[in-house]
């Protein structure tokens, strides 16, 4: 059985969605019969779950925790000291080894290939560093996750046959469970009188909460519930201070992956209510929830964006201006005005995120890797 090293720099484990899709793919990679270990820093958490307890996944691989100087707190500086030193401790645990090697971080990608080893990228964040231009010289293979950044690092030097494009994915049987709407409420304690409008996922602002907090205002559909999960503590608490007047809100904070899928199960509609203003939401994301709300057979009110526009189209979704709250509210009030339509529209969603699981992906990108 070969070898596969996935390493990351990050929290293990973390409430950042990152988390859940690095613990998927290494699943994903080891249901196709590798020998995985993920390598992440021996960094402190906040969470003291078991990593394979807190994102719900059955522990097919190791996850193996190495050394560094944790000072992600001092900030910038210190961030770049933590990265350069869980670096050092990579090289010194992988150099003798063999097998594959894999990694969404530049500088262990680096460091990796400046002493030899052949390792693939992954890149989701647009970056265009001094890392990240010595690996294109170095014809590291990258895998992103959008077409815009594909055309991003194409325009740096990144040539054809080292560079594909595996939008990110879903756990697709995670949603399929047999819980009616009412009995999923009934469960996650939300009112059956209400009609619920959910978003799901980080409050960074890139990714449009506080649109829909705004938007929920503007709401003419009576007796709506503008719900949000996720996010972490200090966010949710800034986020409950900001709205705080308005009333149709509720904001629950981050919630056990598990019941995700009665959350979606417990909604009316889905939102992703992505900003215009800046790339990586525009151009480089490839949203997690965006698949899982697909998987939910819900329907989508999402922005409408070239990134997002790769996956979702109005066959699938109904799309709003981005960063307007009242186009975001009338295009809501538009799918309770004609809801049979838009579950035929949550319909072809649910066909069209099959070819995105987990595995499909981890498959295609052994296949580029080879």
């Amino acid at each position: 059985m070969k070898k596969f090293y996935y390493i990351a720099n990050i929290r293990m484990p973390t409430e950042r969605a990152h988390g859940i899709q690095i613990m998927e793919m290494c699943k994903a990679f080891s249901t196709l019969g590798f020998d995985l270990e993920l390598i992440v820093p021996n960094r402190k958490t906040d969470i003291t779950d078991d990593p394979f307890a807190y994102y719900d996944i059955d522990k097919t691989f190791e996850i193996k925790k190495l050394w560094c100087l944790d000072l992600v707190k001092w900030g910038r500086v210190g961030f770049w000291i933590q990265s350069l030193t869980f670096a050092k401790s990579v090289l010194w645990y992988v150099l003798a080894k063999d097998g594959i090697f894999y990694t969404r971080d530049e500088p262990i990608a680096f460091f990796l290939s400046a002493f030899g080893k052949r390792i693939t990228w992954e890149a989701h964040m647009g970056q265009k560093n001094l890392f990240v231009r010595t690996l294109i010289k170095l014809h590291t293979k990258i895998v992103v996750i959008t077409d815009g950044l594909k055309n991003l690092y194409s325009s740096l030097g990144v040539r054809k046959g080292e560079l594909m494009v595996a939008p990110d994915g879903a756990d697709i049987d995670r949603f399929d469970i047999d819980v009616t709407q009412n009995e999923a409420r009934k469960q996650l304690n939300l009112p059956l009188n209400k009609k619920i409008v959910l978003y799901k996922g980080s409050l960074s602002t890139w990714k449009g909460p506080g649109t829909l907090a705004q938007a929920a205002r503007f709401i003419q559909t009576q007796d709506v519930l503008v719900v949000f999960i996720g996010g972490k503590p200090e966010d949710v608490e800034a986020f409950k201070k900001e709205f705080k007047d308005i009333t149709n809100l509720l904001i629950l904070g981050n919630r056990p992956r598990k019941e995700t899928p009665v959350y979606q199960k417990a909604a009316d509609v889905l939102v992703i209510p992505n900003s215009a203003k800046e790339d990586i939401s525009k151009l480089y994301t490839s949203p997690m929830k965006l698949f899982g709300y697909m998987a939910g057979g819900v329907p989508i009110v999402s922005s409408d964006l070239p990134s997002l526009r790769e996956v979702l189209s109005e066959s699938s979704a109904y799309l709003c201006i981005p960063d307007d709250p009242q186009s975001l509210a009338q295009t809501i009030d538009k799918v309770f005005q004609e809801y049979a339509n838009a579950e035929i529209k949550a319909r072809r969603a649910l066909e069209e995120v099959r070819k995105y699981s987990w595995k499909n992906r981890a498959e295609q990108i052994i296949n580029f890797i080879a």
